[in-house]
């Protein structure tokens, strides 16, 4: 059995369930050792982690940390170097999806949105990044819904924090890119996950459902395959990219 990531070191932040799990049972499936990152669901976590380390292929430990702290930032980051040695690949993925047009949104929720969307990946990335070496890896997540024209008003601060996600990696690209780490995002589509179900009636999941040529949402397996790609060394000349991943929800 081929494992193309073996040897190398993944920390995946938000990765206690959902996109997240996904994708730290994937890239430990192609070999890599992974850190599940979690805030407060240790039970979810610590699942994730034995269900890797019975299946073979890299392995797994949980931190918990919360991202939008500086003091969780390096906790991660301490963590994955002590149990692991090094910084290979790092997914960030861990985000909020809150609802409300601008007369509903309170300045506490918009802090809060931007706090966990952009500024933790921000702070992560500029501690990430000088302990990387060349052919690193980093993936930020991003939404479909930043090219989509039928974006719903009520999206207001998610997508406003995942466009400072798209401009990032462009610049980010650049700017890393010169020392062979390479920058991309994944802006998935409406995928099957409980942060996309919360507070959506079946009606509007079947909405969302029938508006993809396939008349279903995704899976995140299906996103985790394209992390997958990124953080492999056949990506080695993807950087600066935004990856659809949305069945056709939006070309």
């Amino acid at each position: 059995m081929s494992f193309p990531l073996a040897g190398k070191a993944a920390l995946v932040t938000g990765s206690s369930r959902s996109i997240g799990a996904a994708i730290a049972r994937r890239l430990a499936a192609d070999g890599a050792n992974v850190v599940v990152n979690y805030v407060s669901n240790a039970s979810a976590a610590a699942s994730v982690v034995d269900a890797i380390n019975k299946s073979g292929g890299g392995r797994a430990i949980s931190v918990q940390a919360d991202v939008a702290e500086k003091e969780g930032i390096q906790r991660l980051l301490d963590e994955t170097l002590r149990e692991f040695g090094r910084l290979d690949i790092l997914v960030l993925n861990a985000a909020v999806m809150g609802y409300g047009t601008i007369a509903e949104v309170t300045e506490e929720e918009f802090d809060r949105h931007f706090n966990v969307n952009v500024k933790a990946p921000f702070l992560t990335i500029k501690a990430a990044a000088p302990l990387m070496k060349e052919g690193g890896r980093i993936i930020l997540f991003g939404t479909s819904l930043t090219r989509n024209s039928a974006v719903p008003a009520n999206y207001l601060c998610y997508v406003a924090t995942k466009g400072a996600i798209d401009q990032m990696t462009r610049v980010l690209a650049k700017d890393l890119g010169a020392r062979g780490i390479t920058v991309n995002t994944i802006a998935p589509g409406p995928i099957d996950t409980d942060m996309f179900r919360e507070g959506k009636p079946q009606s509007l999941i079947d909405f969302f459902s029938n508006a993809h040529p396939q008349k279903r949402i995704g899976q995140p397996d299906e996103v985790s395959t394209v992390v997958a790609f990124l953080a492999s060394d056949q990506a080695s000349w993807v950087n600066g990219q935004i990856l659809m991943v949305n069945g056709g929800y939006t070309v």
